[in-house]
């Protein structure tokens, strides 16, 4: 009995009861059913968590070593992300700052994304079930196990349709929303089972399901985004206004068109290689790999520059300009953007590339030639993303979010590049076919430089967790924002508390967190004392440039608490989950 106590009660869970309950404390009487809906969620998540450790039948996805599974943090923590933001829109509206469509369809959003993680959460209890070296528990031992889950299952549905019944009755439009929803968690299954073994050992199966719900629900934003601008005839124009009736930003669209199309430029030039192949009488990768010439990898190289560049001049701005309505191509749009206020941003952006330059040049002789822990140089660029972010944040909050966006484009460049470019001889002969010339390999070689043991020779995740970590409270904050620390939340938990946590517990850290894990109290403590103590410096600040304070330190000192106590217990990428967790409570 004790063993099931300290099994169900270790310190990754036990912060996330307390992150969940804290959100569930705030939520007013007209999101009841949404914050069902999240605790049927967290309790799916737990049960599939623990039977997930008594059960080796989720090994077949070979998920990143040395990391527990992460499945219910893995599931809570974007339908959390979305309830805060509910919660914040909700004051909005009561407020009349912004009106109630937008919130009607953020409701809508939040149960396609609690519909992504309640689907996947399915899939793996059918994984566990199924599995023959399962426990007779885990394996319901009759049918009643199965009656539980399909009644379980029932509720979960049944409180969704009243949601979404309270803004369009039960009807037609009921049934497409149900239908919208249902289409999110199928694409979930989907993609989850093809990330887990496109990239094995590259992810616990709670990160895979954060990064798969994360697409998921962008890739359907999108598509809700372009139906609305089709108006087809399958779908009613009052329900595409439910769905999408109100106008984003020029901005929020030019990052999602170029994101999305870089994230699906591998598929497409995968799929139009293998036909230019097949056209110019090409053998098999194993025979070919032997017949490999210069001229041949450079012919490939540039076909893969020049589709590279159509994708990006030609096939984003084409949807850019059909949804949005730019009067002028996109790229254009952003440099007269950029021009608007030339002094401040171009002095920003020389700022910008005057730091990376210095900082890179840096630490990778450092990284080549000092015996300094990898840990230690990683967390020195924490503390350029505060040097970087933290002035236009506060300043030019705007063109944030446009460098942001480039930022990351150019690094699913790299990495695109870096990944077709440096053959592997264990692993997809993809691989051994796409070697981009002349960069791929050298890129390799200067990546691999700042990696840790989260990342693998398939996929390097630090650097896109970091900025991401960065960026998402910022573009979560864009419509609208009340409490003004929030789009700092991952400046502040990364930047600052993490790299403080970090520092300070490699060099004075005795006591340990944990029996099985290396954070310490010390470092925990500098941590949250840390970020305490920047909030102390922050709110004056923006204070002083026209920010109207709402942010309770009772609330903060919770925020900062939860989100340092995760960072101490979880084995997850903290870079992914802490800074929206902080996010999510800032919020509140």
């Amino acid at each position: 009995m004790a063993t099931s106590a300290v099994s169900l009660f270790n310190g990754e869970r036990t912060v996330v009861v307390l992150f969940l309950t804290r959100i569930l404390f705030c939520i007013p009487k007209s999101l009841y059913y949404e914050s069902l809906g999240l605790c049927l969620l967290a309790f799916a998540g737990l049960f599939i968590e623990i039977s997930a450790e008594n059960s080796s039948s989720l090994n077949q996805f070979k998920p990143r070593p040395g990391a527990s599974s992460g499945i219910l943090l893995g599931a809570v923590t974007l339908p959390s992300v979305m309830l805060s933001r509910l919660i914040q829109l909700s004051r909005a509206v009561e407020s009349k700052d912004i009106g109630p469509q937008e919130l009607d369809y953020l409701i809508v959003q939040y149960w396609a994304v609690s519909a992504t993680c309640f689907g996947v959460l399915l899939f793996l209890c059918c994984l566990i079930r199924h599995s023959t070296n399962a426990t007779s528990l885990l394996r319901f031992r009759s049918s009643h196990g199965t009656e539980i889950s399909l009644l379980y299952m029932s509720v979960y549905v049944a409180v969704c349709c009243f949601s979404l019944a309270r803004q369009s009755d039960f009807g037609s439009h009921l049934a497409m929303k149900l239908f919208w929803v249902f289409c999110h968690g199928l694409a979930a299954v989907k993609l989850i089972q093809h990330f887990l073994h496109a990239f094995p050992s590259c992810a616990s199966i709670g990160e895979a399901l954060l990064v798969t719900s994360g697409l998921v629900l962008y890739f359907g934003d999108m598509t809700a985004y372009t139906l609305a601008k089709l108006n087809t005839f399958l779908i009613s124009r009052e329900l595409l206004s439910e769905l999408y009736g109100f106008k984003r930003s020029e901005i929020i669209t030019i990052i999602q068109g170029f994101l999305i199309s870089l994230l699906v430029f591998p598929v497409f030039y995968g799929f139009f290689l293998r036909i230019y192949h097949q056209l110019s009488g090409w053998i098999s990768p194993q025979t070919r790999a032997a017949e490999e010439t210069d001229s041949k990898v450079i012919e490939r190289s540039l076909l893969f520059y020049a589709s590279l560049i159509v994708t990006l001049v030609m096939n984003a701005p084409a949807w850019m300009q059909f949804v949005q309505g730019f009067h002028h191509h996109p790229l254009l749009w952003i440099l007269n953007f950029v021009f608007e206020e030339p002094l401040k941003r171009l002095a920003l952006c020389i700022y910008w590339v005057s730091v990376i330059c210095a900082s890179v040049l840096r630490f990778y002789n450092i990284s080549k030639s000092s015996k300094i822990e990898r840990i230690l140089l990683r967390k020195y660029y924490h503390l350029v993303a505060v040097l970087m972010f933290s002035p236009a944040l506060i300043f030019q909050s705007s063109f944030l979010d446009l460098a942001f966006g480039a930022a990351l484009a150019v690094f699913l460049i790299l990495e695109i590049v870096r990944f077709f470019g440096e053959p592997l001889h264990n692993h997809n002969l993809c691989r051994q076919v796409w070697k981009i010339w002349p960069l791929g390999k050298h890129i390799n070689q200067f990546m691999n430089a700042f990696t840790d043991h989260r990342d693998s020779e398939f996929l390097i995740v630090s650097h896109f967790s970091l900025l991401l970590g960065c960026a998402l409270p910022k573009w979560l904050s864009t419509d609208f924002n009340d409490r003004p620390l929030a789009p700092f939340a991952g400046i502040l938990s990364l930047g600052i508390g993490d790299t403080m946590a970090s520092m300070v517990g490699y060099k004075y850290g005795v006591l340990r967190c944990s029996k099985t894990g290396k954070k310490t109290i010390e470092g925990t403590a500098a941590g949250i004392t840390s970020v305490l103590a920047a909030c102390s410096v922050l709110l004056p600040l923006l204070a002083s440039t026209g920010f109207i304070i709402s942010q309770h330190w009772i609330s903060l000192l919770i925020a900062v608490t939860a989100s340092g106590l995760l960072e101490a217990y979880t084995a997850q990428l903290d870079n992914a989950f802490i800074p929206l967790v902080f996010y999510s409570l800032l919020c509140l």
